[in-house]
């Protein structure tokens, strides 16, 4: 922003903007796809374990690949790497729109997730990378902001598609907006480079498979048993992987992860505490708007109306909150976004059953998105502010990559207690897996609460870590 007039220059507003709408299509696509689940279920005689690979199929690729995407815009650029990413979503969306059965819509949501693991991101490395430290949480704001109208309107639109059309639009839905989001960022926004000139072979072929491994185990622990040979042997081999990157990226002189952010203390809880986030965020969508459908009768429209006041305040809180970071430190709204999420999901896990109404549960409903509005901007900005702007790239990728572990952890926590105390065999069954799975939302929220309350106070503005991954001598700890 001018530091004359505290307005955005056109290049800010640009990059902010298409940042913003290819975050657009990433939120729309999950929150559709959350919507229409039921309507999938029946047309493609889908089981739970099968829905639930339609949503962690898209998580799994995308958490896996998100070091590499940070890593190849890094070296080949940005705005290249990011307009790479934006094809092969719009091309994957494409064919899941096309997709004739269940296995062959999980395949094209893996490649809607490889695609999502270059764009996400590095549209977070473009905008902090334009805007300087003291303005970066009203541009965070602003860009969850914006990313809030797809999450205002996705439940309704989801609703309205699967019903009054096929749930196969909500994808075609993705090749428009790709298409200008790649023209318009092509024109507007600058190429840019991290600090390392060569990739980092060694590490991404340690990450890439130990990430595999832990995520996998999550994903298969309810349908192959957490105790069987697969999951166990995928959950250990993956965590060996992941110590051995580790030890790599301490010796190697141009790490992709310089192992020193984790001594910052703003980088190392806000870390964790974001993945609580998003954990309980994902773990309450699984079932939302399936709750509406199964257990109260409605349809995807109605279902997608019923969704939109806990939606909709995303689009409404996350500015006020990213203004408001800017001024109070990032600590505050952590814990008290965490607070709120795990209040609002044990008072909605106590009032669940067959016969609740809906305003009864809308408080809760509210409450919780409002906390989870406060936490994200938030987090985000402690994440990027802990280091100097050319690590931007490198500190996104941990902080995308560990949000969607959040999500495949909170989805695969909530189908695990979900499956032990209910089904879908009536009504009343689902109410009780529901409620359980909301308990256990409410639990993960609680524990990221715990562990905001360790992050530092207000910080400086320049942070700031040494390419090696050194702190410098003097950095300010609290």
């Amino acid at each position: 922003m001018s530091t004359e007039t505290g307005r955005m220059t056109s290049k800010q507003a640009w990059t902010l903007g298409l940042a913003s709408l290819a975050s657009f299509m990433m939120a729309l696509d999950s929150l559709v796809v959350t919507t229409t689940l039921s309507t999938i279920r029946a047309e493609l005689t889908a089981s739970v374990e099968q829905l639930e690979w339609v949503v962690n199929a898209y998580n799994l690729t995308f958490a896996v690949l998100l070091l590499t995407g940070a890593a190849l815009g890094d070296r080949f650029g940005r705005l290249k790497v990011f307009n790479t990413g934006l094809a092969l979503f719009t091309v994957a969306s494409v064919a899941c729109a096309l997709a004739p059965d269940i296995v062959s819509l999980i395949i094209a949501r893996a490649f809607q997730g490889a695609g999502a693991a270059m764009v996400l991101p590095l549209s977070l490395t473009l905008i902090t990378a334009v805007f300087p430290a003291h303005t970066r949480g009203k541009a965070m704001g602003l860009y969850l902001g914006l990313t809030g109208l797809a999450t205002f309107s996705g439940p309704f639109i989801g609703g309205a598609i699967a019903q009054g059309l096929a749930w196969q639009w909500i994808f075609w839905l993705n090749l428009p907006i790709g298409i200008v989001a790649i023209l318009l960022a092509t024109r507007k926004v600058d190429e840019s480079t991290g600090p390392n000139d060569k990739l980092d072979l060694g590490g991404l072929g340690l990450v890439t498979p130990g990430a595999f491994g832990v995520i996998w185990a999550l994903v298969r622990g309810n349908a192959a048993g957490w105790g069987s040979v697969e999951v166990v042997a995928s959950a250990v081999g993956g965590v060996l992987l992941m110590v051995a990157f580790v030890l790599y990226e301490k010796r190697t002189p141009q790490p992709m992860v310089p192992m020193g952010f984790f001594t910052l203390r703003a980088f190392a809880t806000a870390n964790p505490a974001n993945f609580l986030v998003f954990a309980s965020l994902y773990g309450t969508m699984f079932f939302l708007a399936q709750y509406f459908q199964v257990v109260k009768g409605h349809g995807p429209l109605v279902a997608g109306l019923m969704l939109m006041p806990w939606t909709g305040t995303l689009m409404v809180c996350a500015p006020i909150a990213g203004r408001l970071v800017d001024k109070v430190g990032e600590r505050r709204f952590v814990v008290g976004g965490l607070f709120l999420q795990a209040a609002g999901m044990a008072w909605l896990a106590g009032a669940i059953d067959a016969g609740t109404s809906y305003l009864e549960i809308l408080p809760a409903l509210v409450i919780g998105s409002v906390g989870v509005c406060a936490a994200m901007p938030a987090a985000q900005k402690a994440v990027v502010s802990a280091v100097r702007p050319p690590q931007i790239g490198q500190a996104s990728g941990v902080f995308m990559m560990l949000r969607m572990f959040g999500g495949v952890f909170g989805t695969s926590v909530s189908v695990a207690v979900f499956g032990a105390v209910g089904g879908y065999a009536t009504a009343a069954e689902f109410s009780d897996g529901f409620a359980g799975s909301l308990t256990a939302v409410a639990v993960l929220a609680f524990v990221g609460m715990l562990i905001g309350l360790a992050m530092p106070g207000r910080r400086p503005a320049a942070d700031v870590v040494a390419p090696t991954g050194e702190v410098p001598t003097g950095y300010y700890r609290r």
